[in-house]
C-alpha cells in the first residue's frame, strides 16, 4: 500500500503541552478507527509550527478524508516514491 507524508501547518504546535499533544493524537486515532483498516498512521515529527506525518493509505483521498474528519490541516500531501537510509549508500 502507498506511503504518504503529510505536512500540517499548525501555528504554535511546538509549544503545546504533552497533554495537548496527547489529545491531538487521541483524536487522530479515533478518526482512524472510524475509517477502518485501510489507513494507518506510522509516526509524526513536530517542529515549531508544522507537523510532518507518515501514513500508509490506499490513496491521497483517504489521507484528506482523515484530516477532514479530524478537523486538522493537510496543507501538503506527498506520495513517497523511494526510501533512502544509510544502507542506500552500500
Amino acid at each position: 500500500m502507498p506511503k504518504f507524508v503529510i505536512e500540517r501547518d499548525i501555528p504554535g504546535l511546538g509549544k503545546l503541552s504533552d497533554e495537548e499533544i496527547q489529545a491531538l493524537s487521541r483524536n487522530s486515532v479515533a478518526v482512524l478507527r472510524g475509517m477502518g483498516r485501510g489507513i494507518q498512521w506510522l509516526q509524526s515529527y513536530v517542529t515549531g509550527d508544522k507537523m510532518y506525518c507518515v501514513y500508509i493509505a490506499p490513496d491521497e483521498s483517504a489521507v484528506l478524508e482523515h484530516a477532514k474528519r479530524g478537523g486538522f490541516p493537510a496543507n501538503r500531501v506527498s506520495a513517497v516514491r523511494r526510501l533512502l537510509d544509510p544502507t542506500t549508500a552500500d
